[in-house]
């Protein structure tokens, strides 16, 4: 049974789009009744407000200067795994998403939903709403890039959109401190690690479709590749 979530967001240089993500985390933490919540920001060699912006809004800010998402993202989980080590990591449920990400008012109780039901880890997915500045044929590019032959699940792997429990992610040896892919990485740890994955449509996050990269060969490249 899940005691505590912890949920990381690796954050650089995001003033703008920050305030909203932790608005609809709000949201999303404020349903789990009688659980305790940890939300960490990682501030990742910002140079505008954003570790102000994140301690405002009442969550735990951790400031690094890696400049490296992988390395952003292990920083956040340790601090969780720090924060309930007085616990069994296998009721603890980690989760993870991006600082222009919107996640549904939903989300982790869908997570928990599913953690409760055995699995160890859920891969969900993207959308956008916002195509501006990208060429009038993107979108439809991208549905068809996101199209599965299976009904309900999916090949894809998004760290804005990651769950796992504390006992799977240290089991798979964490997410490694690359500047790129490190959700790829750890979801194939997980599945070397023998650990039952849970990759589904039915849980889906908004994310922006912006054209500057935080990460290399990340999302934004995805859409500049479909883009031509």
């Amino acid at each position: 049974m899940i005691q505590a979530v912890g949920v990381v967001i690796p954050a650089h240089n995001e003033e703008d789009l920050l305030p909203s993500c932790l608005d609809a985390m709000r949201l999303a933490t404020g349903g789990l009744h009688r659980m305790t919540v940890h939300l960490i920001v990682v501030a990742d060699g910002c140079t505008d407000r954003t570790a102000e912006v994140a301690r405002r809004a009442g969550v735990v800010v951790r400031e690094i200067q890696a400049g490296c998402v992988g390395a952003a993202r292990r920083t956040g989980m340790r601090e969780v795994l720090r924060r309930t080590r007085h616990l069994d990591p296998g009721s603890v449920w980690l989760a993870t998403t991006d600082a222009d990400t919107i996640v549904s008012p939903e989300w982790l109780g869908q997570h928990l939903h599913y953690a409760a039901r055995g699995w160890d880890a859920v891969v969900g997915t993207v959308a956008v709403t916002d195509w501006a500045g990208h060429p009038p044929g993107l979108p439809a590019r991208f549905h068809q890039h996101y199209r599965t032959s299976s009904p309900g699940t999916h090949p894809h792997v998004h760290g804005a959109n990651l769950g796992f429990s504390a006992s799977a992610y240290l089991a798979a040896g964490g997410f490694q401190p690359s500047p790129t892919a490190e959700d790829h990485a750890l979801v194939a740890s997980l599945t070397a690690a023998g650990r039952r994955i849970l990759r589904t449509t039915e849980i889906s996050v908004l994310t922006s479709a912006r054209r500057q990269a935080r990460a290399p060969r990340g999302f934004s490249h995805l859409l500049s590749t479909l883009g031509g």
